[in-house]
């Protein structure tokens, strides 16, 4: 299915150690088994094979499968040569396909359920409740919704459910994945866009979202915080606005406080994060603002502040710990918008991601920015929800008239889209 190019350049005390810290977490290998990613797949089909499972797991998911994928693919490249030849080769921007991976707030119960039929999604599923520990397809599928929404739970769900669905249009339009060009995911979903193109491994990337998803939990749980979407007007100085909600929280006596933009959507949108005092006082005083309409967010903290920085150290222990390799095609951190280059630059954003503002905005504009009458790729948005759509709509229409969305819920006979 997916995953990635052999260990290639580890030395043997690298393999050792790995190979000890996984299984000192109770795998069997240094990430279970390997997947292969279908954006890789088209690059350097040597690079697609098998390790060892994880404790308990029969197979492999998708083993009889990407031989099929690897028959279909060998005809245009062959070997190391050849896919770097194919690198180079610059396809019509109208023939190249954009996939986006949703983040936290897009999770609903039943997520998943349209997908189970497809090759592999069930084995994903039950990997995951090896890495887990937990059933999550039963909490996808089932809830409760409460449980689901849950920080810890419903990262690894997106992640999963994201991925599941990538499958379903791999099934149904081999095509669009195999035209990839670019990739973004939205905070956690930026995990998935990278084992989507080949820099992360599926088990290896997921742990690293279950712990992800846990510090954030407990980080938020330290400070009563949160997040308000909030839609503003050309008048609104979002800085000030959170400058003043600052000062009001320390007239209440709370030291050091929290308020500050923590992911730029599209124009005139944005959400603040911070303590709860002082996303209170931004409602209240909305109009002053010019705030055209405020609501909190049904999230557990205040993301993508510095008030989740004692969540950046477990992440960056484990992230050490993964082989991480650079993307196959084009993935934009959220960080900065721009193109992760190589391994280290992934492991430094990912941990920085997590107290940085998700600029989401300034990364569709990298993405679709294009010269006049130049088409624009189509774009897919794999897993739960259509936000990213909306949000697309409103940053960039023309290229938005080419959006579909791949659905999770439908237990329906495939269409051709």
């Amino acid at each position: 299915m997916w995953g990635r190019r052999r260990r290639a350049g580890l030395s043997p005390v690298a393999v050792a150690t790995r190979a000890s810290v996984w299984a000192g977490r109770g795998f069997a290998s240094l990430g279970g088994p390997a997947m292969c990613s279908w954006a890789a797949a088209g690059r350097r089909l040597s690079g697609c094979r098998a390790r060892a499972a994880l404790p308990g797991a029969s197979s492999w998911p998708g083993g009889g499968r990407a031989g099929n994928l690897s028959e279909l693919l060998r005809s245009s490249v062959g070997g190391e040569a050849a896919a770097a030849a194919a690198a180079r080769r610059r396809r019509p921007p109208q023939e190249g396909t954009v996939l986006l991976f949703p983040g936290q707030g897009s999770q609903f119960v039943g997520m998943g359920r349209g997908l189970l039929r497809y090759p592999n999604v069930r084995d994903m599923f039950r990997v995951a409740e090896q890495v887990l520990g937990y059933d999550l397809l039963s909490l996808c599928l089932r809830g409760p919704p409460a449980e689901l929404d849950r920080t810890l739970h419903c990262q690894p769900a997106l992640f999963v459910a994201s991925l599941a669905a990538v499958e379903k249009l791999n099934h149904q339009q081999p095509r669009v994945i195999e035209n990839c060009v670019a990739a973004a995911g939205f905070s956690v979903g930026e995990f998935a866009a990278l084992v989507f193109a080949g820099a992360l491994d599926y088990t290896e990337a997921l742990y690293a979202v279950k712990v992800r998803a846990e510090a954030m939990q407990k980080a938020s749980e330290a400070v009563p915080s949160g997040m308000l979407s909030v839609i503003g007007q050309r008048e609104s100085n979002y800085n000030f606005a959170c400058l003043e909600a600052r000062e009001h929280c320390k007239s209440l006596g709370i030291e050091n406080p929290v308020c500050e933009v923590s992911n730029y959507l599209f124009p005139d949108s944005r959400v603040i994060a911070g303590h709860l005092q002082a996303l209170e006082f931004l409602q209240e005083n909305s109009r002053k603002y010019y705030f055209k309409r405020t609501k909190m967010l049904p999230v557990s903290g205040a993301f993508h502040t510095r008030l989740m920085e004692p969540a950046t150290e477990p992440l960056a222990e484990v992230l050490k710990s993964i082989e991480i390799q650079k993307p196959f095609i084009c993935v934009y951190s959220n960080v900065d918008s721009k193109k992760y280059m190589h391994s280290k630059h992934i492991q430094r954003l990912l941990v920085k991601q997590l107290v940085s503002p998700v600029k989401w905005e300034q990364t569709m504009h990298a993405i679709y920015e294009r010269k006049q009458g130049v088409e624009f790729p189509y774009t897919y948005e794999v897993g739960p929800g259509k936000q990213l759509g909306a949000i697309l709509r409103n940053c960039n229409l023309k290229a938005w008239k080419l959006y579909k969305h791949i659905d999770v819920s439908e237990d329906e006979e495939a269409e051709e889209m």
